[in-house]
């Protein structure tokens, strides 16, 4: 039995934009609560290194956008990173989750073998659909979702797997 390019997709992409923007609601309640201001957790890091909360949230985002487009054949939309608040992170994942549930099963199904080229910076990379799918695109948004959640865990926001995972 062989799984959907959008079965594959979308559906997992929208689970976990939905259970981030649980979480980052949860961080915005454990920061008021406790007088902490927003904006400490927003720029909050793992490591100095690292990008901070509101990146890591704004790179799953696009990761979730731009796979879901070029697996649709569409032109990827671009997004200012101008979030500030939890409110605004939030309003980007919402907007994230509307597009890709706006791309037709249709376009994406069927798209194992499209040619798939992504640059980041002077990097280029040339995929098949399914080998970008599975082995670039679903891992990167997933690191990035999950170092957003050790962020916030990591600063005492008390959420667990069951909020990572979310709704399914």
């Amino acid at each position: 039995m062989t799984i959907s390019m959008y079965a594959a997709s979308v559906p997992v992409f929208r689970q976990i934009l939905n259970s981030m923007s649980e979480i980052l609601t949860k961080a915005e309640s454990h920061a008021t609560e406790r007088k902490i201001e927003p904006t400490a957790l927003l720029q909050a890091r793992l490591y100095p290194d690292m990008f901070a909360l509101s990146r890591q949230v704004q790179i799953a985002a696009d990761f979730a956008k731009g796979a879901c487009a070029r697996l649709a054949g569409v032109e990827v939309p671009k997004y200012d990173d101008t979030e500030q608040s939890f409110a605004d992170l939030r309003a980007r994942l919402a907007k994230t989750v509307a597009f890709i549930e706006s791309l037709p099963q249709d376009k994406i199904d069927g798209s194992e073998e499209r040619v798939i080229t992504t640059s980041a910076g002077a990097n280029s990379k040339t995929f098949a659909g399914q080998t970008y799918l599975t082995h670039y695109a679903l891992p990167q948004f997933f690191f990035h979702a999950t170092t957003a959640y050790a962020i916030l865990r990591h600063n005492g926001v008390e959420v667990g797997k069951r909020d990572f995972m979310g709704k399914f």
